[in-house]
């Protein structure tokens, strides 16, 4: 072979390593700024998924809260699951969610409000007028929330302040949340664990760039 010959040979077999070192850089590399924007944008919905995972993860014994007239103020803690029972208030706030209906009423003479499917009777579809509420007293148990805490809610206890049936207590409305029990939604355990591997994947092409940058 002659040395022309090698020299060729030797100059496109280092091509080609080039090309191939170039292409598995490429492979598994990220670009440090759009590795940081997914990994802020996965960050800010793991934070917002924040006080479900929390409770998601509380005690699954219901805290008892007491009856009507017996009250244990004392224990309120938002986020827990909880129980009690109550004579509902005359008027409430109806609403739908797909096919279901749902009453937020309130528990007379106390700060409590609870969301519940309706019962029969109930019955309410938009622009009718809403009934009555069922006046039987009932317990509850499920998700007790702060208003502050419960702003998907905010237009039940918007309403059943103004139409004074419900008595806040050192200025706070509390709701109760029926069925919402912890460790119930095993979606959202599902869709943390996604979000946070894939800010730890993002995280770890990110570091190998950076060290297989030169220098």
């Amino acid at each position: 072979m002659s040395d022309e010959s090698r020299e060729l040979r030797e100059e496109r077999d280092r091509r080609i390593a080039e090309l191939e070192a170039r292409i598995q850089r490429r492979g598994v590399g990220v670009k440090a700024p759009v590795a940081l924007l997914a990994m802020a944008v996965a960050g800010v919905l793991l934070g917002m998924m924040w006080k479900d995972l929390a409770y998601f993860f509380s005690p699954g014994n219901p805290l008892t809260l007491g009856a009507e007239g017996a009250y244990r103020y004392e224990l309120l803690e938002s986020n827990r699951y909880v129980q009690l029972h109550g004579i509902p208030t005359l008027r409430g706030a109806y609403g739908r969610e797909g096919e279901d209906v749902y009453v937020v009423v309130g528990l007379r003479e106390s700060p409590f409000l609870v969301r519940r499917r309706a019962l029969p009777g109930e019955e309410w579809a938009p622009g009718q007028v809403p009934r009555q509420p069922d006046q039987r007293p009932f317990a509850i148990r499920g998700r007790l929330l702060a208003e502050e805490d419960a702003e998907r809610y905010r237009e039940g206890f918007k309403l059943l302040r103004e139409l004074g049936e419900v008595q806040p207590r050192d200025g706070r409305l509390w709701m109760v949340v029926e069925g919402a029990r912890p460790r119930g939604d095993k979606g959202l355990l599902l869709m943390a664990l996604l979000l946070a591997a894939f800010i730890l994947t993002n995280a770890a092409l990110l570091l190998r760039s950076f060290k297989r940058k030169p220098g």
